[in-house]
């Protein structure tokens, strides 16, 4: 399922119990966001990715939304099905689509949710349509950035509860866990 949401009124004060993880993620996503000027160079970047990790029920999704709220960003919920089809070709399509819609509609919030079911670690048994498919979002995860409009951003946010199962490329592509 695909959700996009433009003005949600989400906050972290509709968060409760999460107090120091809503103080962590305004320190050090909302405010490096905000102020793109003060982070302009190679050391000193936004994040392009958080992993938000943690049981089923704990807020994950409501954070994505509230951090989305707070920028003024675009916020497209994606669950993992949506990426995938019987088509050859298509879940790749799908990707490309998604961050060109992202792109264009920045500054953007990407949450997607149960990230481990379609970008688990990659094995030698693993089918040719999953590699691409893994590989067209790495490619599109590289480019989230527009170096040149530094106010553009688009922000992946995965959300899990099996963090360990997630390919180590993607998981270093998402810069910020929590």
């Amino acid at each position: 399922m695909a959700t996009i949401v433009t003005n949600d009124n989400t906050s972290f004060s509709d968060i409760i119990g999460l107090e120091k993880v809503a103080d962590l993620i305004r320190e050090n996503v909302i405010w490096v966001i905000k102020n793109p000027e003060l982070f302009s160079s190679d050391l000193l970047s936004p994040p392009k990715g958080v992993l938000l990790f943690g049981p089923p029920g704990n807020g994950k999704t409501l954070i994505g939304k509230a951090i989305a709220s707070e920028c003024g960003a675009t916020f497209f919920s994606i669950s993992a099905s949506i990426l995938t089809s019987k088509w050859v070709g298509e879940g790749e399509k799908m990707v490309k689509t998604l961050f060109a819609v992202a792109r264009e509609q920045a500054p953007s919030v990407i949450f997607l949710d149960e990230i481990d079911a379609v970008f688990g670690a990659r094995s030698e048994k693993e089918e040719e349509h999953s590699r691409r498919l893994k590989n067209e979002f790495m490619v599109q995860t590289d480019g989230i950035f527009n170096e040149k409009d530094a106010n553009a951003f688009v922000l992946l946010i995965g959300a899990t509860n099996r963090p360990q199962e997630i390919d180590d490329a993607l998981r270093r592509r998402l810069e910020k866990r929590i």
